[in-house]
């Protein structure tokens, strides 16, 4: 995410969990237990770095501190940013979209990630410096044609912004509060815990990490300038990681989330994103796990934990957010698939390939706007991912 935020700016701790991320890459964002008072709150969550993402897709200006009540929509984006693209002249995609559902009753949490090939209509947007007519394409490009034009901070609040448009479009969900998620920023976390335990669901093969046959680490695949079509390398064993129970060291737990290609059920984007999902989850149980149980570990565990994103809080103080949503517990959180983790593409003249989000999909999304996801999920068992 570097190359759209601007290196000078401020990020330190963030309080509580807002984290879930989704992630690459992605993240995930919730507030948790509280362990330590409101000072330590109010002091937690003072230096973190906020600024303004949602924009014209933000209802009603919030008081500064408020009583949270009432369901919540939280959107979180992870950034598709890779190295050259500045010089190249290319802009910043969405690369993981998530919708955090927390239900009114805070009974739980719901992640739907939208895939980010989601063939959508994307409102027209005038951002200063360049404007977008509209039209109908991938939803991952909304963040690039709001960003147009502009660099730093600017970049990231009107990518943000158009593709937050772009979803309430769709849904009718009008955001609650908002984060940008720079799921490399985990590496810090991850070497923090030392290692995250997790379930993986299918075999995957990476394309980016493996070793030679005399153990030096090594690039087992090369691709094309947009990280497609991937080749072998000779002489260079890929990294497996097979279906099962497995404790990964930091390198791999990122490794293995970044994997859309050689997965053994071909699930693609669909892959990588419950993967994304889960891994998050897990790192997010880990954290909650070490943090509680380690007192001096905590305080700088929240500040590689905050240091991996951006938030727009809606309007209302952190420390609220924190203290509504204390009660979350990370096994409390649902992993949703869209079109049933199955692929339902069509071509398109001039885009490609493209998903289109079936009817219970958009069932889906309407019950994350009208607080009925728990009906939902009792309809619709198989679309929960495993975890």
């Amino acid at each position: 995410m570097a190359d759209v935020v601007g290196a000078g700016r401020r990020r330190s701790p963030v309080w509580a969990r807002w984290l879930i991320a989704v992630g690459a890459s992605l993240l995930v964002v919730s507030t948790g237990v509280i362990v330590a008072g409101k000072v330590l709150v109010d002091s937690a969550t003072g230096s973190i770095h906020q600024q303004s993402l949602l924009g014209g897709a933000q209802g009603a200006a919030q008081r500064a501190h408020a009583q949270i009540t009432g369901a919540k929509n939280i959107l979180l984006v992870g950034l598709d940013t890779r190295p050259g693209w500045a010089k190249e002249g290319q802009l910043s995609r969405s690369d993981s979209i998530i919708l955090l559902h927390i239900p009114a009753d805070r009974s739980g949490a719901y992640l739907i990630s939208l895939p980010r090939d989601s063939y959508v209509r994307i409102p027209a947007y005038n951002n200063g410096a360049q404007s977008y007519s509209g039209g109908k394409n991938k939803i991952n490009s909304a963040f690039a044609y709001g960003s147009r034009g502009l660099t730093g901070a600017a970049a990231e609040s009107h990518g943000f912004e158009l593709l937050a448009l772009t979803v309430k479009n769709l849904t009718g969900i009008t955001p609650d509060a908002a984060a940008v998620i720079d799921f490399s920023g985990f590496t810090q976390v991850l070497q923090l815990l030392g290692k995250v335990c997790m379930y993986v669901d299918e075999n995957v093969t990476s394309i980016h990490l493996g070793h030679t046959a005399d153990g030096k680490t090594a690039v087992p695949y090369t691709t094309d300038s947009a990280g497609a079509n991937p080749r072998k390398v000779p002489g260079v064993t890929p990294n497996f990681y097979a279906k099962g129970n497995h404790c990964f060291t930091p390198a791999e737990a990122l490794d293995f989330a970044r994997q859309r290609d050689l997965l053994a059920n071909h699930d693609s984007d669909y892959g990588r994103q419950r993967h994304q999902q889960q891994l998050l989850k897990a790192i997010l149980k880990q954290a909650v796990h070490d943090g509680l149980n380690s007192p001096t570990k905590l305080p700088t565990l929240l500040a590689a934990i905050g240091k991996t994103m951006t938030v727009d809080t809606g309007g209302i103080a952190l420390e609220d957010w924190a203290w509504a949503m204390k009660g979350l517990n990370p096994d409390q959180i649902v992993t949703l698939k869209t079109n049933d983790g199955k692929f339902n593409s069509r071509s398109v003249a001039g885009i490609g390939d493209v998903e289109i989000l079936d009817q219970t999909s958009m069932a889906m999304l309407k019950a994350a706007k009208d607080d009925t996801m728990a009906a939902f999920v009792a309809a619709h068992p198989t679309w929960v991912a495993s975890s």
